[in-house]
């Protein structure tokens, strides 16, 4: 398997933080790194889930020493935030984003105007029309992941994985 980027953002948005922790882990597995992840979520999707304590979630807070920091328990999303070394909160908006996106909003600037996370999505190359998805299913509770495949192979093995867990409005 060739190591290179296939250079769009693959992204999906999951309605539950159950499905949205499998896709996270399934893309862990395949040997990326948290920060190389992106998660999208609202602060009170966080704020609702920071109490749901898993294995996962409990080792990214161990990892990181964070675990009092977010309440003694974390899901493994929070706690993929929370162990993600960028993180912010778009007040504006109120969301949650940590991975690379967080580091391309902090590092435009953008992370206290309203407008930087759908420049960011689109700047990614994920089409406007997929950006307005997430953006009525993020003010509804789901959770947005996005990463970099390396293969195109690796695109279309997680789009089917991805699936098993309900994603919806699929980008790759």
């Amino acid at each position: 398997m060739e190591n290179t980027t296939t250079g769009n953002m693959m992204t999906a948005i999951f309605r539950n933080s159950k499905d949205a922790e499998n896709a996270y882990q399934e893309v862990l597995n395949r040997g990326y790194k948290r920060d190389d992840v992106s998660v999208l979520m609202s602060e009170d999707t966080r704020t609702r889930h920071s109490g749901t304590e898993t294995e996962l979630g409990s080792k990214a807070a161990e990892g990181t020493g964070v675990g009092a920091a977010v309440g003694g328990t974390v899901g493994a999303i929070i706690g993929a935030i929370a162990a993600i070394g960028t993180s912010i909160l778009l007040p504006g908006l109120g969301l949650v984003v940590a991975g690379p996106l967080a580091a391309a909003l902090v590092g435009g600037g953008a992370g206290s105007l309203t407008g930087g996370l759908v420049g960011a999505l689109i700047g990614s190359g994920i089409p406007e029309e997929t950006v307005q998805h997430y953006e009525t299913g993020l003010r509804e509770g789901g959770i947005v992941l996005g990463f970099h495949p390396r293969t195109a192979a690796e695109v279309s093995e997680v789009e089917n994985i991805w699936q098993n867990y309900n994603a919806e409005h699929i980008y790759r």
